[in-house]
């Protein structure tokens, strides 16, 4: 058996790593769209201060206002609560 060292990352390695997630999560979200989407399920997203829903064979439609809970100024800390899933 080989065994395989394992060199841990610079801080530059870590930061250039870091700085992909938001593009990596913006993708992943994006096809996940298009997968529920083929799947022919029934999509909820929020456009401007709408949510609407999306079907498979193109039609949209308005289901909705959506408002902002709360407006979070830069380096605001927020404390998130935890809500049951029975609830």
């Amino acid at each position: 058996m080989t065994e395989t060292v394992k060199k841990p990352l610079s801080e530059q390695a870590i930061r250039n790593l870091e700085m992909q997630i938001p593009d990596v999560a913006a993708g992943a979200t994006h096809a996940a769209f298009f997968r529920a989407l083929a799947a022919g399920h029934v999509v909820l997203k929020v456009e401007g201060n709408q949510i609407v829903e999306s079907k498979a064979d193109g039609s949209v439609r308005v289901v909705g206002e959506a408002k902002p809970r709360r407006k979070v100024t830069v380096g605001e800390v927020v404390k998130v609560r935890r809500i049951n899933a029975s609830a």
